[in-house]
C-alpha cells in the first residue's frame, strides 16, 4: 500500500512539473515573439541654427545708493517687499543737515536785510543827486552797494535751496514702482555718498539675456529667427518670438561672447522670475539634417542611445543629439547613418528576443 501511494505521489509531482515547464515554455515563446515598431533615420530639411541657455533679467533694475553722510536710523523695507514710486525706503541721521538748513536760513535773512538797507541808501542818494547836494561818484558807490547786496541775497537763497536738498537726501525713496530684490545695509550702518543701500527691480517688463560666442554671433543676420522657450499653461513649454531683439556692439574680453537681449512680451513674461533659466533658439534658413523620432531616444544617466536594427534583433548604439525640431524629430549629430533603422520603443527593444516590425512612416 505504501509503495502504491509513493508511486502515485511521484506521478502527481511529475505532472505538476510538466505543467509548470509548459507554462514557462509558453511564456518564453510569447516573449520571443515581441515585435517592436521601427523607423528609419532620414535626412530632412529642418531649420538650421543652435540653442543656448539664457537668463531672465528685469529691464528696469536699480541699485539705490546714499547721497548723504550719516548713521542709518531705519530701513523700512526688506527683500521681497513691493514698493511704490516715492515710498520711503530708509532714513539717515539728519542732525548735521538740519544745522546746515538753519545756518542757510540765517544767512538768507541777513542778506535780505542788507539788500533792504542798500536799496534805501540807493534811493536817498538818487534824491540827493537830483537836488545837487552830492556828486555822481557817491551815486556810483550807492549803485555798486545795491548790486552787491542783490548778489549776496541770490547767493544766500541758493545756499538755502542746497541745504534743503541735502536735507532731503537723508530720506531715501523709491525711484519707481518695484520689488525689493536685496538689501545691502541695515539700521545702524554708516552711510556715505555712493554706498549701495538696496536693489530694486520692476516686475515688468522682462527680457532674456544670452551670451553668444563671437564665432557664432558673426553668423547671425537680420533674417535670423530668434525664439525663446517659455512656460505655457498646463505645465508645458512653448517657443515664442521676442518683441524686440538687440545685442551689444562689444564682446567680453575674457569670455569672448556677445550679449544678446531679447525683450519678452508681457503675456509670455507672466510667472517668470529674474535669474530663471530659459532656452533660446537661433534659426537661420533650412538645412539637411539626419533626424529620428524623439520616442526612439533612450536616456540612462549620461548615456544617450538608440536600439538599431541588427539582423533579426536590436543592438544598442550610443549617439550624440543636436537640436529638437518638434514633430520632425530630433537631430542626430553622430552615431547613426541614413541606412539605420531605430526602435520606436527602446524599452521593449531591450528585451531578450525582441524583433523589429515593419518600418513605420515618420
Amino acid at each position: 500500500m505504501r509503495s502504491f501511494l509513493k508511486w502515485g505521489g511521484l506521478k502527481v509531482q511529475c505532472l505538476r512539473s510538466a505543467v509548470a515547464l509548459s507554462l514557462l515554455t509558453g511564456a518564453m515563446g510569447a516573449w520571443a515573439q515581441v515585435n517592436v515598431p521601427v523607423a528609419a533615420a532620414q535626412l530632412k530639411a529642418v531649420g538650421s541654427g543652435f540653442e543656448m541657455d539664457a537668463v531672465v533679467q528685469p529691464v528696469k533694475q536699480s541699485t539705490v545708493s546714499s547721497q548723504a553722510s550719516g548713521r542709518m536710523v531705519s530701513l523700512a523695507v526688506k527683500a521681497g517687499d513691493a514698493v511704490r514710486a516715492g515710498q520711503l525706503l530708509a532714513t539717515i541721521d539728519d542732525r548735521e543737515t538740519q544745522t546746515g538748513v538753519q545756518r542757510s536760513r540765517a544767512q538768507s535773512a541777513q542778506a535780505q536785510a542788507e539788500l533792504r538797507n542798500a536799496q534805501a541808501n540807493f534811493d536817498r542818494t538818487r534824491d540827493l543827486l537830483a537836488k545837487g547836494f552830492i556828486s555822481a561818484a557817491a551815486m556810483d558807490t550807492a549803485d555798486a552797494q545795491l548790486k552787491s547786496a542783490q548778489a549776496m541775497r541770490e547767493q544766500a537763497s541758493a545756499g538755502e535751496k542746497q541745504s534743503g536738498l541735502t536735507q532731503g537726501f537723508t530720506r531715501v525713496t523709491a525711484p519707481f514702482d518695484a520689488l525689493v530684490l536685496q538689501t545691502l545695509s541695515e539700521a545702524g550702518d554708516l552711510a556715505f555718498p555712493g554706498k549701495p543701500l538696496l536693489t530694486l527691480y520692476a516686475p515688468a517688463p522682462l527680457r532674456a539675456v544670452v551670451q553668444v560666442p563671437v564665432s557664432r554671433s558673426a553668423l547671425l543676420t537680420a533674417q535670423t529667427v530668434v525664439e525663446v522657450q517659455v512656460p505655457a499653461p498646463g505645465g508645458s513649454w512653448q517657443w515664442i518670438r521676442p518683441s524686440q531683439t538687440s545685442h551689444l556692439s562689444t564682446a567680453d574680453a575674457v569670455a569672448q561672447t556677445v550679449e544678446w537681449r531679447l525683450e519678452l512680451p508681457a503675456v509670455a513674461a507672466k510667472g517668470l522670475l529674474p535669474g530663471q533659466p530659459l532656452r533660446v533658439r537661433f534659426a537661420a534658413g533650412q538645412a539637411q539634417r539626419l533626424v529620428i523620432p524623439a520616442a526612439a531616444v533612450l536616456r540612462r544617466g549620461e548615456l544617450t542611445a538608440v536600439y538599431v536594427v541588427s539582423g533579426k534583433g536590436f543592438a544598442l548604439k550610443a549617439i550624440r543629439l543636436g537640436a529638437e525640431h518638434g514633430a520632425q524629430g530630433v537631430e542626430v549629430v553622430a552615431g547613426l547613418t541614413e541606412s539605420d533603422r531605430v526602435a520606436l520603443d527602446p524599452v521593449r527593444a531591450g528585451l531578450a528576443g525582441a524583433q523589429p516590425a515593419a518600418a513605420t512612416a515618420q
